[in-house]
């Protein structure tokens, strides 16, 4: 590779990896999005998650004044409306206020009790993640109430939806930022709607919130990105900025499954009952109170896995079941057919839990590209899964899965009988099973997605050469227009990214609210 420039030789190096994803259907990753009013938060998992004092204070090291841990405390109080007892009485850490409900399911598996005992026999300790500490183990806390979900839509649109200046309009697609190419200012957007064009004008600034995959689609379209790039799909360039890269992801091994030999797992033919239907409806107890089936959490700093205080680059997702619970799972997961058939049929009417070795901090960077210049085309997609420089992604996966393995041996999950599902892959049976080469292949076969993706519009200051936005979330180099969504973040926090993002718009809105010199 001596003769191609430095650009060649590190894409060829990536090229050359094993990027992930190699027994998921096609051979690719499944990444769907919220296309609906109240976006991901409609189709997610419900997990609240905040993430570490660390992460917040790095975004703020790294030249963006105000998003030190500090300063954002008071955007995820100001959401929040605590329902678990215990936690509400921590006032510096919670709030009761807020319209988003914070619950904890009425109705859990007794394996859910079983992970966090395990943790405690292995060394661990029981935390309120989203308190003064997160290392540790708990139960999850869920954006829900009365065991439905509360989506971002229903928190913060229903209660204002009979506002006289508030307006939405369905069924609509935003395909262009407008420009003056003179001013270098943001005036409005041009949008398609039942098949006619219109433009909408702003007086005083463009606020995008498309997501960490469409607002860098929607920025390139309209003259803002890469320059060479932008030139390629014959688009207009008014300001050369990195848009589109330092994408990042929390992403983990699937399918490590343990057997049990009791009843006790999360299976559908088990809770999509009769009997269950009408206590949900009736009472909303029961099983279909449980979301998704995951139930419980911990997180690790595998580099100081002792300090309470650490900062965490592992997180252990527990489900009180596997894909082979339900039928859906194994499309829902993007499991190819052949894999499917080969490791988990022979075990699809057993009970069974799995866990999920998510990786916090990834060190791999992805890209999202333009297909071409057309609106209505996914954008091209580059999640780079373990090509990191070192391996330290699949160093931390890999132990994860040894200490999944762990707790699985312990006297809280050995009540169930959990023993480690052995059927191998076959792309990876030409390697010793539970050998450190047999998971790092198995990794790069079943990798899971938990959609985390985000810093695709990276914050940071002018002189930060990767930065998209300043710290009051402003593009640079273009007066009048603002992104506040998930691309913002200059690195992914240990944090399932809902609360984040909403934590980022809570906080957006008073900086526009400031900017505009309206007093909050």
């Amino acid at each position: 590779m001596e003769s191609f420039s430095p650009f060649c030789q590190k894409l060829m190096q990536i090229l050359l990896k094993e990027a992930g994803c190699t027994g998921m259907r096609a051979g690719r990753c499944a990444w769907p999005r919220g296309k609906v009013v109240g976006g991901s938060s409609v189709l997610h998992s419900m997990m609240h998650t905040r993430g570490n004092r660390k992460d917040y204070d790095r975004w703020a090291a790294n030249g963006n004044p105000g998003w030190n841990y500090d300063n954002i405390l008071k955007y995820f109080k100001k959401s929040e409306n605590m329902q678990i007892p215990e936690l509400a009485k921590d006032t510096k850490y919670h709030s009761t206020k807020g319209p988003m409900n914070i619950q904890e399911p009425n109705w859990r598996t007794p394996l859910s009790r079983a992970f966090l005992d395990a943790g405690i026999e292995t060394g661990g300790k029981i935390v309120d993640y989203n308190g003064k500490k997160q290392i540790g183990y708990s139960y999850i806390q869920f954006t829900m109430n009365n065991g439905s979900r509360v989506s971002a839509s229903r928190a913060f649109l229903h209660p204002i939806k009979n506002r006289n200046n508030f307006f939405l309009v369905k069924n609509t697609m935003a395909t262009k930022i407008l420009i003056d190419p003179w001013k270098k200012r943001a005036y409005g957007v041009q949008l398609t709607k039942d098949g006619k064009k219109y433009t909408v004008k702003a007086r005083l600034e463009v606020i995008l919130s498309a997501g960490a995959i469409n607002s860098p689609q929607l920025l390139m379209l309209s003259g803002i990105g890469p320059m060479e790039h932008l030139r390629n799909n014959n688009i207009q360039t008014y300001i050369n900025l990195p848009v589109g890269y330092n994408l990042q992801d929390h992403w983990a091994l699937g399918g490590l499954t343990f057997l049990i030999n009791t009843t006790d797992s999360l299976r559908f033919e088990s809770i999509a009952t009769t009997d269950n239907v009408i206590q949900y409806f009736c009472h909303h107890t029961g099983p279909l109170t449980a979301p998704t089936g995951t139930e419980a959490i911990a997180f690790i700093d595998t580099k100081d896995p002792r300090n309470s205080d650490g900062y965490p680059d592992l997180e252990l997702l527990f489900v009180a079941g596997s894909i082979v619970s339900q039928p859906a799972y194994k499309h829902a997961f993007s499991i190819d057919e052949h894999l499917y058939d080969a490791v988990y049929k022979p075990i699809s009417n057993m009970h069974t839990w799995m866990v999920f070795p998510m990786l916090l901090r990834p060190q791999s960077r992805g890209r999202i590209t333009l297909k071409n210049e057309d609106p209505y085309e996914k954008p091209l997609i580059y999640a780079n899964y373990f090509t990191d420089d070192g391996g330290h992604d699949e160093k931390i996966m890999l132990y994860g899965i040894r200490k999944i393995i762990e707790l699985s041996k312990t006297k809280a999950f050995q009540r169930f009988g959990s023993k480690l599902h052995n059927i191998p892959i076959p792309k990876c049976a030409h390697h010793k099973f539970d050998s450190d080469l047999y998971w790092a292949c198995a990794m790069k076969t079943i990798t899971n997605t938990i959609y985390h993706q985000c810093c695709t519009a990276k914050m940071g200051p002018r002189s930060d050469p990767e930065a998209v936005v300043d710290p009051r979330l402003k593009v640079h180099g273009i007066a009048g227009l603002r992104v506040v969504d998930a691309s913002i973040m200059p690195h992914i926090p240990a944090a399932h990214t809902n609360a984040p993002t909403m934590m980022i718009a809570e906080k957006a809105a008073d900086m526009i609210k400031e900017d505009w010199g309206i007093l909050i």
